[in-house]
């Protein structure tokens, strides 16, 4: 299925910033509780499985992309805002993030 501008243009993917981190043995699969820093967007939190090539210590304070503009969804007992990205190598998950620092909720396109 090809994708076209208009419909690309409508995924608002933003760069924030993890300020928090936390367990979360709750989910289904290993993963993080997120809280991430958009700028004038606010903070919104994420649930990431991404525990086999990150420790929480790694993470904080990282720039990351994400999706903004899902709808919140309810996983567990944690309300996830939004959807981190990365690339997907089976269980292995690499963080999708700029290569230099950039300000806060600056738009992806």
């Amino acid at each position: 299925m090809d994708l076209s501008w208009n419909d690309f243009t409508k995924v608002d993917m933003r760069v924030g910033t993890v300020v928090k981190v936390e367990d979360f043995p709750q989910a289904r699969n290993p993963a993080y509780k997120l809280w991430i820093d958009f700028g004038a967007l606010g903070t919104l939190k994420s649930s990431a499985q991404i525990t086999v090539k990150y420790k929480k210590e790694e993470i904080l304070g990282t720039q990351v992309v994400a999706v903004v503009n899902f709808p919140e969804k309810q996983i567990g007992p944690f309300m996830s805002q939004c959807l981190v990205l990365g690339a997907v190598d089976g269980k292995a998950v690499t963080l999708l993030s700029p290569n230099k620092e950039v300000p806060n909720g600056l738009r992806i396109a």
